[in-house]
């Protein structure tokens, strides 16, 4: 049975919930280097990302998920949380939908402890930066996930920098719940002008191949030249009538990546799931399983779901992981925060939000807008959070609440400072021994 437009928009509507069943979802990417030569880790092998996997299952109870019956491990399971890989095997939580950043907080730590235990004795140390430090394109695995392949042939035709973007960035990213289409709306129109902000903020990739570049994001830097089609501050989206059938309309002309029918892969890489939808390919027709597997190959710098998915911050160490779904959860989970973000934004337009990202890689917070360092505005925004946390009233058995999360970001933002700069202070390309300077300073 073919596809109706009702069934594009289904996945949307379906995912609307009342406010007392909205939870936080937090994503944590790092990358693995060996801790005597600051060497990528192989995918496979005595010393490898299947080891690390392997040992999750054996000692932590999660649960391997394989593409077909007999592929590689590319993801564990565990209750509502798991571990991913992206393409160049760096190791991803997913976790689980969780009340607050309390429990955020508890589940990245568990994850944390596990992951260095099953490390150690492999000399394995994890990174929390945005960008590889120190390994080149050469040095990688590709991790053998089905999409990946095509994503690795097609993309390099759409932008310079795409096996960069999949292979040598990582990232922290947040997910949250709508009550409504406007809701939705008005969330993702909000979250993606200040999206370039909440990167400046997060800025934490100022190295490339064992050295400093001068940059505060150099993740920042790479998605300004990935596929055009897929990513990006999605303009239309900022108008205050757009609709979930606008988000549908902007991903039915994105071209495709494939079509998966049990073990097969049919790339499917020079059509639009429009036309697909209206023709089919190779025989095959669309399914709502393909739409969403579609939905899912899109990367505009925040993604619609079945949540409002934020992704534009650099990958952090624990002190600064929560921070990021602490920030977000003050701004969409109270309603006066949410509506003072909007009135501070209203009048942004895209073209001069758009205009500061490639400053924002270079400067991060000193970076400038309508003549005021980001800087100023990182403070308003801080604040704003703060207050929505604070009448979230969410307490730890501490008595503290959630706005104890941006403390250490808020200092940072004081100053004008990003993470970057405490990893760069001090050192010099001329350091002898700047690659374990490197290293210590960016483990998770």
């Amino acid at each position: 049975m073919k596809l109706s437009y009702d069934d594009l928009l289904r996945p949307f509507f379906e995912a609307i919930k009342p406010e007392t069943a909205f939870r936080i979802g937090a994503e944590a990417e790092k990358f693995g280097v060996f801790g005597a030569t600051q060497g990528a880790i192989p995918y496979e092998g005595d010393r490898s990302v299947r080891l690390i996997l392997e040992r999750f299952v054996e000692r932590f109870g999660f649960q391997p998920y394989t593409e077909t019956e007999h592929g590689p491990v590319i993801a564990l399971e565990r209750n509502r949380e798991s571990v991913t890989l992206e393409p160049g095997g760096q190791l991803e939580l997913s976790g689980a939908p969780l009340p607050d950043i309390h429990a955020i907080e508890a589940e990245l730590r568990q994850h944390l402890d596990e992951l260095r235990a099953i490390s150690v004795d492999l000399d394995i140390r994890w990174l929390g930066v945005g960008f590889h430090p120190f390994a080149a394109q050469k040095d990688l695995p590709w991790v053998p996930k089905l999409r990946y392949e095509v994503m690795r042939a097609y993309l390099p035709t759409r932008g310079a920098l795409a096996l960069d973007m999949m292979r040598r960035t990582s990232t922290v990213q947040a997910n949250f719940d709508y009550a409504s289409e406007e809701d939705a709306m008005r969330k993702l129109r909000v979250s993606l002008k200040l999206s370039p902000l909440v990167t400046a903020i997060f800025a934490n990739s100022p190295f490339y191949e064992g050295k400093m570049t001068g940059e505060r994001s150099h993740r920042a830097r790479i998605w300004l030249a990935v596929d055009p089609d897929r990513q990006g501050l999605l303009p239309t989206m900022w108008s205050e009538k757009a609709s979930f059938r606008d988000y549908v309309e902007w991903a039915l002309d994105v071209p495709m990546f494939l079509v998966k029918r049990g073990d097969r892969v049919i790339k499917n890489t020079g059509q639009t799931f429009r036309d697909f939808l209206q023709n089919g390919a190779s025989g095959e027709h669309a399914t709502a399983i393909d739409w969403k597997t579609h939905l899912n190959t899109l990367f505009p710098e925040v993604r619609l779901k079945n949540t409002i998915e934020v992704r534009g911050a650099d990958s952090l160490p624990e002190r600064f992981a929560c921070a990021l779904p602490a920030l977000w959860t003050g701004l969409f989970y109270d309603d006066e925060a949410l509506g003072k973000a909007e009135a501070m934004t209203a009048d942004w337009t895209f073209e001069e939000v758009e205009a500061i990202r490639p400053s924002v890689a270079d400067k991060a917070l000193r970076a400038t807008f309508r003549g005021k360092p980001l800087a100023d505005y990182a403070q308003a925004l801080l604040e704003l959070a703060e207050g929505g946390l604070r009448r979230r009233h969410r307490l730890a058995n501490d008595g503290q609440d959630e706005t104890k999360f941006l403390v250490e970001i808020g200092k940072l933002v004081e100053k004008a400072r990003c993470p970057a700069d405490e990893l760069v202070e001090g050192l010099s390309n001329d350091d002898s021994d700047i690659a374990k300077k490197i290293l210590e300073r960016s483990l998770v």
